[in-house]
């Protein structure tokens, strides 16, 4: 019975540790935009996106990242035969990702704090997608295990990137068309 409450928390944790990852990068997506608007504007804009920034960072990304972890910790020692099964290697390689993706938006975190985002709007909106498809990866190789058919696998994860990137350069596109921005 403990495994599944263990099981539950990490999975609550995992969620809300994405969901700081997805949302943080939008807030610095939002900062950089700020850049073009007047200047009493964009010093309100971006005092409070580095608020809300901090905030989300700090108050939940931070913490589910290491309650996820530990719980999954907990889980691998419960059942520490999952350790010898390839498709549990896989994942810990995506998590190590995660944990690479999570220490570069500490990085931008630590630039906007100087205000000093140095990369385009574009680019963070390219880099905001990375979580998306380590989620992906994660999710459908812990569902399929080892009935997951690598071939298909690595062309499904490569096709839900390459559409994503395509979504975002027509987003990208339809911005420029129709300024709605203004």
């Amino acid at each position: 019975m403990a495994y599944l409450y263990i099981k539950a928390l990490h999975l609550i944790f995992v969620t809300t540790w994405f969901a700081g990852l997805f949302y943080i990068v939008r807030l610095f997506i939002y900062f950089k935009e700020a850049e073009e608007k007047p200047s009493l504007e964009k010093n309100i804009l971006q005092k409070q996106y580095t608020l809300m920034s901090k905030r989300l960072w700090y108050i939940i990304t931070w913490p589910s990242a290491v309650l996820a972890t530990l719980f999954a910790c907990l889980l691998l020692y419960l059942q520490p035969e999952w350790l010898s099964q390839p498709w549990m290697h896989i994942k810990l390689t995506f998590v190590l990702a995660l944990f690479a993706y999570h220490a570069s938006c500490q990085y931008l975190l630590n630039q906007l704090i100087k205000g000093t985002l140095k990369y385009s709007g574009f680019a963070l909106r390219m880099w905001n997608e990375v979580a998306t498809i380590i989620l992906f990866s994660v999710i459908f190789l812990v569902i399929l295990k080892n009935s997951f058919g690598w071939v298909f696998g690595v062309i499904g994860i490569l096709s839900v990137s390459i559409l994503l990137m395509l979504g975002i350069k027509l987003y990208k596109n339809i911005r420029k068309k129709n300024s709605w921005d203004k």
